[in-house]
């Protein structure tokens, strides 16, 4: 394990109130490109996966030992837990969503929309109703790095849903160039969604029949790197990966802080027995930090 300094940058004084480590641990390095952190509160173990060598990793916390978790892996990028635990996953080589049953064998939760195949999953989230939440970019289908060449069937990429009961997958916003990460409010009422391309994030409001409203920008970023994967903070804080470093933002949109890292980030996670140790994600490597807050609370925990 490797320790670097803490490099944080405090913008605002709502941000004071959090404190931690000193050093980001990194706790492991030789990943292409890693992404879709996802903690195991049932194994303690920390899951991600490292897109271009089709392959999904697996940090023990209680030995801290690294070591295969999937292989193939369907060149997985964005990973979550739904409400019995199971791992939701989105798949850019077989361009669908999987959940994996207690007993290891798949489920095909959406791989495509009106017929068409979708372009290649890239972010999902589960709420409290069991229902879906995913992007759909084609950055699995662009090339051979991250997926398998082919052709974009749908026209745009869009953020979908997929109904618990009956299965039916449904755009609920079409005005992205590149949707990216995605995460709901602690009460679920807002979902914050990045659009990379266009380097800002947005958040739209939750209607009670699973539709979405509004979906104003949230904020903008024009420096290095463009906005990825995204959690909350118990208070709302969002917590989003934007180029090197790991961006705070408060609910009102302003920028907060940001922790600095020593490569582009991707995404991140509340893990640990509190939900206070934050996981990175970062191109060739998984990092930690240990805050003094903690996550919002996981839907498994509803």
């Amino acid at each position: 394990m490797e320790l670097i300094p803490v490099e944080f940058e405090a913008f605002d004084r709502r941000i004071a109130g959090v404190a931690g480590d000193r050093h980001i641990e990194r706790l492991h390095r030789g990943t292409r490109w890693a992404e879709g952190p996802v903690y195991v509160p049932a194994g303690r173990y920390l899951a991600w996966s490292d897109i271009p060598n089709d392959r999904m990793l697996r940090w023990d916390e209680m030995t801290g030992q690294v070591g295969p978790f999937r292989q193939p892996a369907g060149y997985v990028n964005g990973n979550t837990l739904d409400r019995e635990g199971r791992l939701v996953s989105c798949e850019h080589g077989a361009r669908r969503v999987t959940r994996t049953e207690h007993d290891g064998s798949l489920t095909v939760l959406a791989d495509r929309w009106r017929g068409k195949r979708l372009n290649s999953p890239n972010d999902v989230v589960v709420r409290s109703d069991a229902s879906v939440w995913f992007t759909d970019p084609p950055y699995g289908i662009e090339g051979d790095y991250e997926g398998h060449r082919a052709e974009q069937e749908i026209d745009g990429c869009h953020v979908y849903r997929a109904d618990p009961g009956t299965g039916e997958v449904r755009v609920v916003a079409d005005d992205f160039a590149r949707p990216n990460g995605l995460a709901f409010s602690p009460d679920e009422s807002l979902l914050y969604v990045a659009d990379t391309e266009r380097g800002h994030l947005r958040v739209f409001e939750v209607t009670g029949d699973g539709a979405l409203t509004g979906g104003k920008v949230f904020a903008e970023h024009e420096g290095e790197g463009g906005f990825d994967g995204m959690r909350l903070d118990e208070t709302g804080r969002i917590w989003a990966a934007v180029g090197p470093a790991i961006h705070a933002y408060h609910p009102d949109g302003t920028l907060l802080g940001r922790l600095r890292l020593p490569e582009s980030a991707s995404n991140l996670v509340f893990g640990g027995p509190k939900r206070n140790r934050v996981f990175i994600t970062a191109t060739t490597s998984l990092y930690s930090v240990m805050l003094s807050i903690r996550g919002a609370e996981p839907v498994w925990a509803r």
